[in-house]
């Protein structure tokens, strides 16, 4: 397989093509532990974990393996990334809470930490959906210092955030003494960001994608990507299949992308994306596609939390 291009951020380079973790209802499995070692045997070398969606333990599991087998020479050929939750996102749990992580994964440091969601929940559940009453408003300046201190102590190589609209990211980057290296976003054909991805890349944040695929297998998962006409007719004429115009569309787009299956022969499709591109005029059509957001973010929202609507949690890109 070719070897997956990196992009430099921070101190590091991540790579363009990552292995998400994430399954509905979140569980570690014998499955996903054998996955991660067939994606790394395949030549992956990010893998996108994240302390709620119970990942970590089983990723852990999955590199002392691939060591053992000689798979990879070192820890330092992985890009591991791991997510701050909700209900640990207050200054006081943020060290404690990556050093949990390190624990379950059994390495010494992340090469990036990103904060999951702009909000917080009273601490000690990490159960999904939670109770809207523990819904607290988040003090980003504190927590996002204390990410800054996980840095500092050589615990995470590079710090970010994820599900962060253009506004809050301004408001971060108003008191953050080390920017955010990454905002991790849905995007896909479907839903291109491009106002957001406009603002990062003149804020030298770098984009990485979640759901290029419509989200399939999540509680909000839709079938307007997969299922659309274009991008199907594209991949036929292209001989690819609609997952792989998607990935190579994203990277066309010079964000990088984490996708998820378990299954084999797609994790090993997934990868075919790097030798071909997408001619101007298919690029064109993608361009044109009607914009439709997959993840609506509604178990944030609630009357009597911080955010109100739907709206106000996104700050109306939506």
């Amino acid at each position: 397989m070719a070897s997956i291009p990196r992009v430099p951020i921070g101190s590091s380079t991540l790579p363009l093509l990552g292995f998400g973790t994430a399954v509905f209802p979140f569980a570690a499995s014998e499955t996903m532990k054998e996955s991660i070692l067939h994606a790394i045997k395949l030549g992956y070398r990010h893998i996108d974990a994240a302390s709620v969606y119970n990942s970590e333990q089983p990723l852990g599991e999955a590199i002392t393996e691939a060591l053992g087998l000689g798979l990879i020479k070192s820890r330092e050929e992985l890009f591991v990334t791991s997510k701050l939750w909700c209900s640990d996102a207050h200054p006081h749990l943020v060290l404690p809470a990556l050093s949990k992580t390190l624990k379950n994964l059994g390495l010494e440091y992340l090469d990036l930490y990103l904060v999951h969601f702009p909000v917080s929940l009273k601490p000690g559940s990490y159960v999904v959906p939670f109770d809207k009453t523990e819904l607290l408003p988040m003090d980003f300046k504190s927590v996002w210092e204390a990410m800054e201190v996980c840095h500092s102590l050589g615990l995470a190589k590079s710090i970010g955030v994820s599900n962060f609209s253009c506004k809050k990211l301004q408001d971060l980057l108003a008191t953050a003494k080390i920017p955010p290296a990454v905002n991790q976003v849905e995007m896909s054909p479907r839903w291109q960001q491009k106002k957001l991805r406009e603002f990062c890349k003149g804020k030298n944040i770098h984009v990485t994608a979640y759901s290029p695929l419509g989200g399939r297998g999540t509680v909000w998962g839709t079938n307007e990507v997969l299922g659309s006409k274009i991008l199907q007719e594209i991949a036929q004429a292209k001989g690819k299949t609609v997952a792989q115009i998607c990935l190579r569309w994203v990277l066309e787009q010079g964000a990088s992308v984490v996708v998820k299956s378990f299954n084999e022969e797609r994790i090993k499709e997934n990868m075919e994306i790097l030798d071909w591109e997408l001619s101007s005029e298919e690029s064109q059509k993608i361009d044109q596609l009607e914009q439709q957001k997959g993840f609506p973010g509604d178990m944030f929202v609630w009357e009597e939390g911080p955010y109100k609507s739907i709206e106000e949690f996104w700050d109306g890109e939506i």
